[in-house]
């Protein structure tokens, strides 16, 4: 009843309203007794556009994820399930997988229409994925036709994580029914399951015109966790390792800058101080030496200047010594002369006369 009220009275006229869900294939539904419905699935609103284009009811295999969900979100969730028919099943595999088989052929007795997913989950990425053959084994042993469903644009409409659909039109193609009576007798025989899978896979393959891939998409959806897990650790670790040269980096420029502060308040004694003004020089009315001064240094009694342009004091005399007078004079054999001091003094030897006089 609830599903009915569902379909016409509440859900089914709003949707479509809004995604004018058109269908191709709509004279092989069949009027009366059992089938099974395969269909590709790409998203979660698979299992609400089919119904809403059928005109009888359709019963689907969901799993049991969604009738044991925790919460007001869960309890509604699985209240929409029973309401709307559909039977959960454990994909466990082993006997889970068995009791879901006899679940469907349950409802396939009744002469109902069952809908399945034969990938087993929805596709990853769009394509379509090799088959499980629960669905072969049904046919058998039911020995009702297998019509294979596409489902369009719900990938896109509502994709994998998305709450809201996006308003588009979604399409349903409904295929001729697939008769495997020739099968009968052997839904024991795993190659033959596999057969009658692989033909139904293939009419879905045709029908949605989607990528095949030979492989379980729950298979590839754990490829594809272990990849996003390596890469999500990957950028962990360039993370930490960026972090890391950072610190180094911030710490480097620290102590570089505590070393500049510290050399640049450190005063230099070795070096002379060219632009001082004259009336920071020396003045020769003042003792010959200091022991203060960091550019003249006592030697044999005498005081002597390390530096050849300021002049030196020896034997009492203040001689300045130009270079180039000096190796004039040592070309022609002869002593210096003295020569003003450069500051306005005279030379050594007048100021010997006049202190005589």
């Amino acid at each position: 009843m609830f599903y009915w009220v569902l379909k016409t009275l509440i859900l089914g006229p709003v949707l479509r309203l809004l995604f004018r869900p058109w269908v191709e294939g709509e004279e092989n539904i069949p009027a009366e007794g059992a089938a099974i419905f395969a269909s590709n699935h790409l998203s979660f609103s698979d299992s609400i556009f089919l119904p809403l284009v059928l005109p009888r009811r359709i019963t689907f295999l969901a799993k049991s994820d969604y009738f044991t969900g925790r919460g007001i979100k869960g309890r509604a969730t699985a209240a929409f399930f029973r309401g709307a028919g559909q039977l959960s099943v454990d994909r466990s595999g082993g006997q889970a997988g068995l009791a879901a088989v006899n679940s469907g052929l349950k409802v396939l007795r009744r002469n109902e229409l069952l809908g399945i997913y034969p990938e087993g989950t929805r596709s990853p990425d769009g394509r379509l994925y090799r088959g499980r053959t629960g669905v072969a084994r049904m046919a058998l042993q039911s020995g009702c036709p297998v019509l294979p469903v596409a489902m369009i644009g719900t990938d896109k409409a509502q994709p994998s994580g998305k709450r809201v659909p996006k308003i588009m039109r979604i399409g349903v193609r409904i295929g001729k029914p697939l008769d495997f009576s020739r099968y009968e007798g052997m839904e024991e025989d795993r190659f033959v399951l596999r057969s009658v899978t692989d033909e139904i896979m293939y009419e879905l393959m045709l029908l949605s015109r989607q990528e095949y891939v030979d492989m379980y998409a729950t298979s590839m959806k754990e490829r594809l966790l272990a990849a996003a897990r390596a890469k999500a650790k990957e950028l962990q670790q360039d993370a930490v390792d960026t972090i890391e040269k950072i610190d180094k980096g911030i710490k480097g420029d620290g102590a570089t800058s505590s070393h500049d502060e510290q050399a640049h308040e450190t005063p230099h004694h070795d070096k002379p101080d060219h632009d001082k003004p004259d009336h920071d020089k020396p003045d020769h009315d003042k003792p010959d030496h200091d022991e203060h001064d960091h550019d003249e240094h006592v030697q044999d009694g005498h005081v002597q200047d390390e530096h050849v342009q300021d002049g030196h004091v020896q034997d009492g005399h203040v001689q300045d010594v130009n270079q180039q007078d000096v190796n004039e004079q040592d070309e022609q054999g002869g002593a210096p002369k003295a020569v003003s001091d450069g500051v306005g003094h005279p030379p050594a030897a007048q100021v010997d006369k006049r202190a005589a006089r």
